[in-house]
């Protein structure tokens, strides 16, 4: 198996045994980002040593932090900038991350000097207007030269910015870390209330940091007051449950199948699929190692022979839209039809996934529908091998050679490289069952 090309084939034994996945994507950018601001050194354990993860964390080495190598490549020390970073020497190159993009946006706008940052193709053609409109609001100067209007790459003129009460027009984590973080680098206090609950991993990090915030309306509104002292503190990343999530609808599809998946993030606004799969009949042991900062524990899953299809209800929609590709995959091996609306956003993702996920669906003979803000699966048909295209989408890439362990004959994934932007490992553990 190449990079660029994967293949699987149907296997005729269980997924047994424990696996430990790389640490959580969200996380490690986010580690990065505050870890070189902070004063002082603080050692960082099981970052995720994706593309995406490592090209933000050598931005932040742009900046002036610096990064000591550990004992493993996903372990090591970042010295800090003492909240004092100073201009990047070159143009910054997010890769194919619009999390790292959209972040960085809102440290690079408060402060004193110009800086620009740009991605791959795929990463051009991302939304960035969203984040700009707030920071702007806050008195940034920030220009999208992209072809696409509102897209990369972005040209960023770094000034002292005024607080903002935002509300955001979206359900994003990304929009709203943009603010925060922009809010903790300007006087005043900032605050951003959001429609739904999303992922909270910045909010859990300002209080690992000792960064002072306010969270209010049940998790709705979040304040920052600063500027903030970022003080460095050693932490540890936990598994990336995004990517754990396709071994859990492997387990619960392939006969046999009893997997443990070791030190898995079990933050309430990123577990969703587990209530869902489990909405859907899989059968799931959650054993909980660590409650406090980021949650994880180990999550055992086995086969599931009556999955049965289920409604995603739009408020679940936040906290599992990059398990949609994968969980549309577990619809397809379940009884009954499965709905997932009020997910339009899947539409300016790396790909469109909705589009993609249905058209690969439709490919191995799956019955899928596609609206406008979602789509609907009717599962219970036999799959078959086939040739795909992953549209250089990671997610979709790894949901479909999931799919491939229990369709007849081969499925072949074209252009797979970027299964790095996320999961580096991702075919080792593939074949590892494989040939199990």
């Amino acid at each position: 198996m190449s990079n660029s090309t994967l293949s699987v084939h149907k296997i005729l034994h269980g997924l047994q045994g424990n696996l430990t996945v790389p640490g959580d994507k969200s996380i490690s950018h986010r580690v990065a980002i505050l870890g070189a601001l902070a004063h002082g050194s603080m050692q960082v354990t099981n970052y995720l040593c994706s593309e995406d993860c490592l090209n933000t964390l050598r931005a932040m080495q742009q900046l002036g932090a610096q990064v000591i190598p550990g004992d493993a490549p996903q372990n090591f020390t970042i010295v800090g900038t003492a909240m004092q970073p100073h201009a990047p020497a070159h143009d910054i190159d997010c890769g194919n991350s619009g999390t790292g993009m959209r972040l960085m946006a809102g440290v690079l706008a408060a402060l004193p000097f110009a800086s620009r940052m740009y991605g791959d193709a795929s990463l051009s053609k991302r939304p960035m207007q969203r984040i700009i409109a707030p920071l702007q609001a806050m008195g940034a100067r920030i220009e999208a030269q992209g072809a696409k209007e509102g897209c990369a790459p972005l040209q960023i003129d770094g000034k002292r910015l005024s607080p903002i009460t935002y509300t955001l027009p979206m359900a994003s984590a990304q929009v709203k870390s943009a603010v925060l973080l922009a809010g903790m680098l300007t006087g005043g206090t900032t605050t951003v209330h959001q429609p739904a609950i999303t992922r909270d991993h910045t909010e859990r990090l300002f209080e690992h940091f000792g960064i002072p915030a306010t969270i209010s309306d049940n998790g709705l509104s979040i304040s920052v007051t600063g500027p903030v002292t970022i003080t460095a503190k050693n932490i540890t990343v936990p598994a990336d449950i995004s990517s754990a999530a396709f071994w859990m609808v492997a387990a619960a599809i392939v006969p046999g199948s009893k997997l443990c998946l070791r030190g898995v993030g079990l933050n309430p606004t990123r577990n969703a699929i587990l209530r869902v799969l489990q909405r859907m009949g899989a059968h799931i042991d959650i054993t909980p190692t660590c409650t406090v900062g980021e949650p994880y524990g180990d999550i055992t899953v086995r086969y599931s022979p009556h999955l049965k299809g289920t409604e995603i209800l739009a408020d679940e929609v936040p906290n599992l839209i990059d398990e949609i590709p994968i969980l549309a995959v577990a619809a397809a091996f379940a009884q009954g039809q499965t709905t997932i609306r009020n997910a339009a956003e899947l539409r300016v993702k790396e790909s469109d996934r909705i589009a993609t996920t249905v058209q690969n669906l439709r490919t191995m003979g799956a019955a899928a529908e596609e609206f406008e803000d979602g789509l609907a699966v009717c599962g219970g048909q036999p799959l078959h091998g086939a040739v795909l295209d992953s549209f250089d989408d990671h997610r979709i890439a790894m949901s479909f050679l999931i799919a491939g362990l229990q369709a007849e004959g081969h499925t072949t994934l074209l252009h797979c490289k970027n299964i790095n932007t996320s999961y580096p490992g991702f075919a080792e553990h593939l074949h590892r069952f494989l040939n199990a």
